[in-house]
């Protein structure tokens, strides 16, 4: 929810949110690489087109 990385990840494999931020978390408890890798990822990927405000159809 900081960057929308998690979110983005999960959209794209179509996969609960919730899901991928708990192994986010997990990843950065564990490894303490991951931290690294998601601020990395929050600056390489590419936000969505039209902003970040999604509309509900």
């Amino acid at each position: 929810m900081i960057a929308g990385v998690a979110g983005g990840m999960a959209e794209f494999f179509n996969v609960d949110p919730s899901l991928v931020r708990l192994g986010w978390v997990a990843f950065i408890l564990v490894t303490g690489v991951g931290l690294l890798v998601y601020l990395l990822a929050w600056l390489i990927v590419p936000e969505e087109p039209g902003g970040s405000v999604r509309r509900v159809k």
